[in-house]
């Protein structure tokens, strides 16, 4: 028997929970009774992986904090031995990614707390170690436990939000990526005080406090992570079937899929998920490039090394302004191509600044900003803009990962063209980054103009099919006649 009440708010509630019959992707639910709903996930569902990411991009950047509190010094980090401290964590990245999402989907969004414990005990690791091999051992290990986390939350938020909700919700998630850099700044500029402590200097202690910080927090979060849409405890009965009933209409999330090697090699021959890796690399190096030589630049500018922590925090605050403003805009206007590429202005307007170093510190001070600015909006742009026309389940999933673990190629490479025989200009790097993001504005280029054919070849052939067909999108996804992809 049905509730009349749920009936009024567009849900046809029984027993158990029960999807709407119709299968049109945007079933006529109650918009009241949804904006209800989505004010109680974003209070129960984007805290909680913010402040799990805050944690998360700490410990991943805070080896360029560390190195100009004595780190360098203390390790012998002559040459480019730095820089394969910064390159080996995103190899952990790229051979663990895709395999620990795929342990995420299967396992449950819990398993991105056993992450955070593992990598919080390889981030303390790092500030015991003696040489620097051990160090690039650790870092290894870290980039290995943290390489599914942002993808794993991102196929999560995905999970709860249909396609046009999603994109601003991610990038929510990622101002706490983003405003890290500036609590790195402060943080470590904090802990340089504690320098002899115990007989350990501040670079130390830096990772020591860091990583017991991980460890409490994951395990103060295990309760509370969300679990996937159908396991859902924290929902009214009525919302619980509205929020199965959207994500079953528009959602990316499939609970009963089924994932094979074959299927994962299937997936990954999608040409679009390769087009979503290079837009990333093209942004992804010159983000890391601030995250991990930021403090070192600015430092070069004149700075002491207090000085340029301090002087990182405004940099990352205004990227963080930036990127939601525009995301904002473009998940309203629904388009993604165009933000992409007003992201990669703004970044190669900086990426020019930097190049022509420009006598006035100042002047090329405002180029970190727009550096920031522009990095830090095609980024989540680009992986929502490719997740979205993945169809949903695994191949989602897949594609998330693919993204962000195969997207490190561009972190390896900022970590190799930084060469410190030409600090602080950068000449090598700085170009490098533009090369690169040139290379992902042909990638957003090509996906856009590949996305819009495939919709008019598709919108050609419906008109011929019965108006209701057999298949079923759940197990078609994206292949699907009635799917179109994003633009």
């Amino acid at each position: 028997m049905a509730d009349p009440n749920a009936i009024k708010k567009g849900v046809f509630l029984h027993d158990s929970p029960v999807f709407p019959p119709s299968s049109t992707l945007e079933p006529p639910f109650d918009r009241a009774a949804e904006r209800c709903l989505l004010r109680k996930l974003d209070l129960r569902i984007l805290p909680v992986l913010w402040i799990l990411h805050l944690v998360n991009f700490i410990d991943r950047a805070n080896i360029g904090n560390a190195k100009i509190q004595g780190m360098e010094v203390e390790l012998n980090l002559v040459g480019q031995r730095f820089n394969i401290c910064v390159w080996v964590f995103n190899l952990g990245y790229l051979v663990a990614g895709i395999p620990l999402q795929i342990a995420f989907k299967k396992y449950g969004p819990r398993s991105l707390c056993v992450m955070m414990f593992l990598w919080g005990i390889a981030v303390i690791g790092c500030g015991l170690v003696r040489r620097w091999e051990q160090f690039v051992v650790c870092r290894l290990l870290e980039g290995v436990a943290e390489s599914a986390y942002i993808s794993g939350s991102a196929y999560l938020i995905g999970a709860y939000y249909s396609k046009n909700e999603y994109l601003t919700r991610y990038v929510f998630f990622s101002t706490a990526g983003i405003l890290a850099g500036a609590i790195n700044g402060f943080v470590s500029s904090l802990i340089a005080k504690m320098d002899g402590t115990a007989g350990y200097g501040a670079w130390r202690w830096i990772f020591i406090i860091e990583g017991c910080v991980t460890i409490f927090v994951s395990l103060a979060c295990w309760p509370i992570v969300p679990p996937f849409p159908e396991d859902c405890n924290f929902l009214s009965p009525e919302d619980k079937a509205l929020m199965l009933a959207r994500v079953k209409a528009d959602g990316g999330h499939v609970s009963d899929d089924e994932i094979t090697f074959k299927k994962t090699l299937g997936f990954l021959k999608d040409w679009k998920i390769w087009a979503g890796v290079f837009m990333y690399i093209g942004v992804t190096e010159n983000a890391n490039s601030l995250a991990n030589f930021q403090p070192t630049i600015l430092k070069g500018l004149g700075y002491t090394a207090t000085q340029a922590q301090v002087h990182t925090i405004p940099v990352y605050i205004v990227g963080a302004v930036f990127s939601v403003i525009f995301a904002y805009m473009s998940e309203w206007l629904q388009r993604r191509y165009y933000f992409y590429m007003l992201g990669w202005t703004v970044l190669a307007m900086g990426l020019a600044v930097e190049i022509a170093y420009p006598a006035n510190p100042n002047v090329r001070y405002m180029g970190m900003f727009f550096i920031a600015c522009g990095c830090y909006l095609a980024m989540p742009v680009g992986v929502i803009w490719v997740s979205i026309n993945s169809g949903s389940g695994y191949k989602r999933a897949v594609s998330i990962a693919a993204i962000i673990s195969f997207g490190t190629v561009g972190a390896f490479v900022s970590s190799n063209v930084f060469l410190f025989k030409e600090a602080p200009r950068f000449h090598t790097g700085f170009s490098t980054g533009l090369g690169l993001a040139c290379m992902g504005a042909l990638a957003a280029t090509i996906t856009w103009f590949g996305c819009k054919r495939e919709n008019k070849r598709r919108d050609h052939e419906r008109a011929e099919l019965p108006a209701v067909l057999d298949e079923n999108m759940k197990e078609l996804g994206d292949e699907h006649p009635d799917f179109r992809f994003a633009l």
